[in-house]
């Protein structure tokens, strides 16, 4: 299948990412297994996560594009609505950190672009 009849790969990966981060939050939440209904949105997420990630592979996003924005989205996400939710607070060095995870996903992003047009200009 070509890439212009694949469907995009985008909606799934918000949704792999939005399951991904709800998982981690609610893993958070239980505590350990003195809240064990908090595991049931744990398990559910995470399968749904890498079911959802494997679906965006399927319709063409390269492995590292992939799950460099998955990961890196999910990180920053659970980073601020751990503050949000859970009171944990975020340091400069940390926050720093988070826009290192942001800058190095861009990068990746526009390098897995600069590659894909590059085959094209020499043809």
């Amino acid at each position: 299948m070509s890439d212009r009849s694949r469907p995009p790969a985008w909606p799934p990966l918000l949704l792999a990412i939005a399951l991904e981060v709800s998982a981690t939050l609610s893993l958070r939440a239980a505590e350990g297994v003195s809240h064990p209904l908090w595991l049931i949105p744990v398990v559910i997420g995470y399968t749904g996560s890498l079911w959802l990630l494997s679906i965006v592979l399927d319709r063409g996003m390269p492995v590292g594009v992939a799950y460099g924005i998955w990961s890196a989205i999910g990180v920053v996400l659970t980073a601020i609505m751990g503050t949000v939710l859970f009171g944990e607070l975020l340091g400069p060095v940390q926050i720093i950190g988070i826009g290192a995870i942001v800058v190095g996903v861009l990068l990746v992003e526009l390098g897995s672009h600069a590659r894909e047009s590059a085959p094209e200009a020499a043809s």
